[in-house]
């Protein structure tokens, strides 16, 4: 019997030690598949970016392809750089604000609510090739927006939107795109982190007398941090990828980074300039999201960090 039960003891011992290292283990055996995947993935493709960018056809360390980018007069890296940055730092923020009000506004009932809901994210399903040919044919001088304007008299002459010497206009018209048809990402992240904030929290201001703008400045804004940090890194990510409806609308009138690493590797036949544009491009991806994590951290979240 007392071998039965030492048995026994020793069995439940051995299962306990067993748990608790499967315990201690059990998060790493979780994001090994996250792991495997983004090595194969991203590791790979990057380090393969990195060797091409950075040596010559015999293998050797270079930096040619860094002179040619900075210097040569056939480059136009500083000039997509700018309206790569310009064009994020215009974009990024109308989405941002027009996300946060459209999510103020569907958080109210009202009669079509459900069907507004449906018409603002439409646009999410677009390509932007596919967007850049609908706005395209909205703005040409014989499009939509032209003929209607002149049909209620409010201009004589169409409206030029396209052409090298109006670089302006094909900017605009790139916003315009860019706007409608992604504005709908962070307008979903957005509304679903405001449909976690507990009401409870918004009537206990309104007994104590605030405002609206009391309570979106004090409760709903420091609340939805977490949210306008996920939805601005990823709005932020597809910005400085922004290529297919510039191309569209604008060529290589309006240069992108972006635009020009396909135009180094599909026209130049030039891969390390193209892998070195794509560095650039994760480069300063990493440093605007490392900003992000730093300026939308939450209170309540730092408190626990």
């Amino acid at each position: 019997m007392a071998s039965r039960s030492r048995m026994v003891f020793s069995s439940e011992a051995f299962t306990s030690v067993r748990l608790k290292l499967f315990g201690k283990y059990l998060p790493y055996i979780l994001i090994t598949p996250s792991i495997v995947y983004m090595l194969i993935f991203v590791g790979y493709p990057l380090i393969q970016a990195v060797i091409l960018a950075f040596t010559d056809s015999s293998g050797h360390f270079t930096l040619a392809n860094l002179d040619y980018l900075l210097y040569s007069p056939f480059s136009r890296f500083w000039d997509a750089l700018k309206y790569t940055l310009l064009l994020a730092g215009v974009i990024i923020p109308i989405q941002a604000l027009l996300a946060i009000g459209l999510s103020l506004l569907f958080s109210l009932r009202f009669w079509g609510r459900s069907t507004a809901l449906y018409i603002v994210i439409l646009p999410l399903v677009i390509s932007d090739v596919a967007a850049g040919l609908i706005w395209y044919s909205m703005l040409s001088s014989n499009g939509f927006l032209n003929k209607l304007l002149i049909n209620l008299g409010v201009i004589s002459h169409p409206i030029i939107f396209f052409g090298a010497q109006y670089r302006w206009m094909e900017f605009l018209a790139i916003v315009l795109t860019e706007v409608w048809r992604a504005t709908a990402i962070v307008f979903v992240i957005v509304f679903a982190g405001l449909q976690m904030i507990s009401s409870d929290l918004i009537e206990a201001a309104e007994v104590f007398g605030a405002t609206a703008l009391q309570k979106l400045r004090h409760i709903i804004l420091p609340l939805l941090k977490p949210s306008l940090q996920t939805a601005l890194l990823i709005r932020t990510l597809f910005a400085l990828q922004i290529f297919g409806d510039v191309w569209v609308l604008a060529g290589r009138d309006i240069p992108v980074l972006a635009g020009e690493a396909y135009y180094e590797q599909v026209e130049l036949h030039h891969a390390g300039a193209a892998a070195l544009y794509a560095l650039i491009i994760a480069g300063i991806s990493l440093a605007i999201g490392y900003l992000y994590i730093r300026l939308f951290r939450a209170k309540y979240l730092e408190a626990g960090g």
